[in-house]
């Protein structure tokens, strides 16, 4: 089957379509960084910089659309589908209603936030849109972890199609409950947990053996990856761009042609690796698009007034939510952080260890564990001495 491929990223949709027999026959981002990747690793394939300059697209079984999540993130503008950048999936359905035959599939992409922001304003305006054009849909917010990446990153995968089910695709596969997770004021010796090393007053948390989700970095383009507490020698690093990228599902080096390519800068591979789309995820899903299986209308429940649930269909004006967890496969399938790690961890520098333990000594919103903070005072004095020597 065929697949073309908008606001494509570094090509983690089509990656993982691919191992089941998906060709893509045509790829649009506009960013000359993703465009680089793109160029480099699927060289055959017609690429396109900008969906708005998109006349037409070519007949396709499987249009993928991860579209802009700027606007609809929790550390975004949150302007929803009103702001420019996540504003741009109407493109998608301007394309779709000039398109001579329809593709068969849709597949979108995109951050679980839009579920809450403005009551969920993001995900009714695409699904009124879906089903006034004549589509069945239906989402599910699935786990990064769940495929074996140590990654906390939970992403909405919203398929739609007007001949198939898209039931049989999203909603039959549950290989364990969504897991309870390890408050920070919690902690064992001996586990490694993620966090963000900005943060400190609030945010996420952290993540019990895996990281939390990898992001693009900041808004001047400065990378900001997470920070890797090994609880069991009071050490604190952060990983290099290589296991990044395999925390993401791709390949050590995916996004080496960013070096190779004049007027790009090498921190660009830090924003492309946050923004993109895990391969394991969509190989999931193509399996399913290939061999779907039937879903089971016990799952089916009322959805709640002006709520979205984390998984969904609707046609024709009904809408149910499902009572499925994130964690399409078990939970055992994840390796522990520590040994997913092929590079060295970078320390943290003192003085980003001593902002954060500042902060999140100050933080209301977040009780993190004395244990934790201990062990990050013991880094701090022992990583300066180094510095002070160097």
């Amino acid at each position: 089957m065929s697949v073309v491929s908008l606001f494509s990223g570094i090509g983690g949709l089509e990656i993982g379509l691919k191992r089941h027999g998906f060709e893509t026959e045509l790829f649009c981002d506009v960013d000359p960084a993703a465009a680089a990747v793109l160029g480099a690793r699927f060289s055959e394939v017609e690429l396109h910089d900008d969906v708005k300059a998109l006349r037409s697209i070519p007949s396709c079984d499987v249009l993928t659309a991860g579209f802009p999540c700027q606007d609809l993130s929790l550390a975004g503008g949150k302007a929803g589908l009103g702001g420019l950048r996540s504003g741009l999936v109407n493109e998608v359905f301007r394309l779709l209603r000039d398109a001579e035959r329809k593709p068969s599939w849709l597949l979108f992409e995109n951050v679980p936030y839009m579920l809450i922001l403005k009551r969920g304003a993001g995900m009714a305006s695409l699904v009124d849109t879906l089903e006034a054009e004549g589509y069945r849909w239906a989402y599910r917010v699935v786990d990064a972890r769940s495929f074996g990446l140590p990654q906390r990153r939970q992403r909405v995968l919203l398929l739609a199609s007007r001949t198939e089910d898209p039931r049989d695709v999203l909603f039959v596969d549950e290989g364990a409950p969504n897991p309870t997770e390890d408050r920070p004021s919690r902690v064992e010796i001996g586990p490694a947990y993620g966090f963000y090393w900005t943060m400190g007053k609030m945010g996420a948390g952290w993540a019990r053996e895996a990281t939390p989700p990898i992001k693009g970095g900041s808004g001047l383009g400065i990378p900001s990856p997470p920070a890797i507490w090994l609880s069991s020698n009071d050490f604190v690093g952060t990983p290099q761009i290589e296991d990044a990228e395999r925390l993401q599902g791709f390949a050590a080096g995916w996004t080496e042609p960013v070096l190779e390519t004049p007027g790009l800068r090498p921190t660009a591979r830090w924003r492309l690796v946050g923004n993109a789309v895990c391969p394991p995820m969509a190989d999931w899903v193509g399996k399913r698009l290939v061999t779907p299986g039937h879903f089971d209308p016990e799952r089916n429940r009322q959805m709640p007034p002006g709520k979205w649930p984390r998984a969904a269909w609707g046609e024709h004006g009904k809408r149910f939510m499902v009572d499925i967890s994130e964690w399409p496969f078990a939970a055992e399938t994840t390796p522990a952080l520590e040994s997913f790690m092929e590079s060295p961890l970078k320390p943290l520098s003192v003085r980003a260890a001593t902002g954060f333990l500042s902060r999140a000594r100050q933080s209301k919103e977040i009780a993190w564990s004395d244990a934790f903070l201990e062990s990050l005072s013991v880094y701090i004095e022992g990583r300066a001495a180094i510095e002070a020597s160097a």
